[in-house]
């Protein structure tokens, strides 16, 4: 099997973004002896995405480490019109909190650094972000995935409840005029 370089690869579906590179030094009899430590996230733009982290003496070597773990570990994130976020979700790690709120369309990606990076690989549009505590990297980016493991859409909720969809939406939206009907077949067709 042929080894690719980080941007020339087979599996074009996958978008990868290096989030951060860490140099890190192990102190020797001789001296010191450098490697690399690298945060990736790699995503479908349609609703999977994963990370990975990867160790080794030289960057290139790191970044693909990095990939094949993100690439094991994608998780499926139901989006709303295939753009945005369903519902408002906290995530949580360490110290690290981030707030995700679903926009309207045209607002854009209002993230900052590691959680863009997952916003562009996921293939969310419109978003607003806000994140406290911690800026690290590894805590932003695991934090933004477990509000994203939190992401459900209706047509999930419908069926752990035995309804139909249109209740569900119905039920939330009386003063506004929504078609339960596109709304199940955007669910549908962003599931698939």
């Amino acid at each position: 099997m042929a080894r690719n370089n980080f941007g020339d690869r087979d599996d074009s579906e996958f978008v990868d973004k290096l989030v951060h590179i860490n140099r890190v030094a192990k102190v020797v009899k001789g001296g010191r002896r450098f490697g690399f430590a690298a945060l990736v996230v790699v995503g479908d733009q349609k609703g999977r995405v994963g990370f990975g982290h990867g160790k080794a003496r030289e960057v290139p070597e790191a970044i693909r480490k990095a990939t094949e773990t993100a690439k094991k570990g994608m998780i499926r994130v139901p989006l709303r019109e295939g753009r945005t976020l369903h519902h408002d979700i906290h995530g949580r790690h360490g110290a690290g909190k981030v707030l995700l709120r679903a926009a309207p369309p045209g607002t854009g990606i209002i993230a900052g650094g590691p959680m863009r990076a997952v916003f562009e690989c996921v293939g969310v549009q419109d978003v607003v972000t806000k994140s406290q505590g911690s800026s690290n990297p590894y805590n932003m980016v695991r934090a933004t995935f477990e509000a994203l493991k939190n992401q459900v859409s209706p047509r999930t909720v419908a069926a752990k409840r035995g309804k139909k969809v249109a209740d569900i939406i119905g039920r939330r939206s009386r003063g506004r005029a929504v078609d339960a009907e596109a709304v199940e077949q955007e669910t549908e067709t962003a599931d698939a």
